[in-house]
Parts: C-alpha cells; sequence; structure tokens
C-alpha cells in the first residue's frame, strides 16, 4: 500500500511539472499586447480558434497555414515559439 501512494505522488509530482510551463520570465509589462501578438501569429499564417494565458505563456489552438490542427506555447516578450504540439 505504501508503495502504491508513492508512486501516485511521484506520478502526479511529473505531471504537475509538465503542466507549467515556463515561457519567459519576464514581467507582465514587457510582455507583447495580446491584440499585437494575435495580429503577428495570424501574419505567420495561424488561425487561431482559442486563445489563452497560462502562467507564463500565450497559447493557441487552432491551424497552421497549411490547416493542420496545432497547440503552441508562445514567449510572450517576442512572439518565439517554445514548445508546438
Amino acid at each position: 500500500m505504501k508503495r502504491f501512494i508513492l508512486l501516485t505522488a511521484i506520478a502526479l509530482t511529473g505531471l504537475s511539472a509538465h503542466a507549467k510551463k515556463t515561457c519567459t520570465d519576464q514581467p507582465k509589462d514587457k510582455w507583447m499586447k495580446e491584440d499585437d501578438f494575435k495580429k503577428k501569429v495570424e501574419g505567420q499564417g495561424y488561425q487561431i480558434k482559442k486563445f489563452k494565458q497560462p502562467g507564463t505563456c500565450y497559447e493557441i489552438y487552432g491551424l497552421d497555414k497549411d490547416g493542420k490542427k496545432v497547440e503552441i506555447y508562445f514567449n510572450p516578450v517576442d512572439g518565439s515559439i517554445v514548445k508546438e504540439k
């Protein structure tokens, strides 16, 4: 039983660490405005279906220029891609 609890705790710790993506350590006053960011991303050929701002990232769900579904985490300071699924 102790082993099960220990394994569960380790698994949950790993999930929470994975869920928190760090995209920048800059304060929010250095971030691009959401509207400016969205225009930049759309100018690169992405269609934004859903926009989120989890933690230190800008995140979009949508389509790329080829119509493929994407989930992308961006650095909100410079708009660079941090992680893409």
